[in-house]
């Protein structure tokens, strides 16, 4: 069943209606502000690394092997990101907040401990929580201790609670990282040795 002129008519009249002006779009911004945030993409991003790519990461080189000894083998079963600490001693550590590492111009981070198997003779060892470093916490994302405060939680710590997050402390001064996009030129590069071609890629 085809429209005829009549319905066509009314119909682009009706989506001429829907098409709203400059000034109308710009109401959605303070709505957008208030729901999604400037810093929403960076926190959900970090979240996204620390709770799931480190875990991808580890498993597609999950397997160490050796070639001196064929039956030694080390195998990483879990790792983890822990809440952010500071070492006040030898083996001796305590939870930090972001205003702490502020003032003692410290790095906000958190212990990365692993799970892992391995062999010592004919013996397999497996070992849990061992710390193979730190990494610095974005603040108010899942790993940070201002993560679902209210605001009154966030003055006891010292936090603006109009902070929206989103960046990190090292060293005691605050770090973003900048998103940019750049325009892909679609160049082929190629790198040949005795004219034959051994590594093709494009920018």
């Amino acid at each position: 069943m085809g429209l005829n002129e009549k319905d066509w008519d009314a119909g682009s009249k009706n989506l001429k209606k829907v098409q709203k002006t400059l000034e109308d779009k710009w109401k959605l911004v303070p709505a957008f502000l208030q729901i999604k945030g400037l810093v929403k993409q960076h926190i959900d991003s970090f979240n996204y690394f620390i709770n799931v790519d480190i875990k991808n990461i580890v498993r597609a080189n999950d397997e160490v092997k050796s070639d001196a000894d064929p039956c030694f083998y080390l195998k990483y079963l879990n790792v983890a990101i822990g809440m952010p600490d500071v070492e006040e001693g030898f083996n001796n550590t305590k939870s930090t907040t972001p205003h702490e590492c502020r003032l003692r111009d410290m790095t906000y981070a958190a212990p990365i401990t692993v799970d892992i198997e391995y062999t010592r003779g004919t013996q397999r060892v497996v070992r849990n929580g061992l710390l193979i470093g730190r990494m610095p916490i974005m603040l108010r994302s899942s790993n940070c201790v201002l993560s679902g405060k209210s605001e009154y939680e966030l003055s006891k710590v010292n936090e603006c609670p109009l902070d929206p997050g989103g960046y990190f402390v090292i060293r005691g001064t605050e770090k973003v990282i900048l998103i940019q996009e750049q325009v892909s030129w679609n160049k082929m590069l190629t790198e040949d040795y005795n004219n034959v071609i051994h590594m093709a890629s494009t920018t």
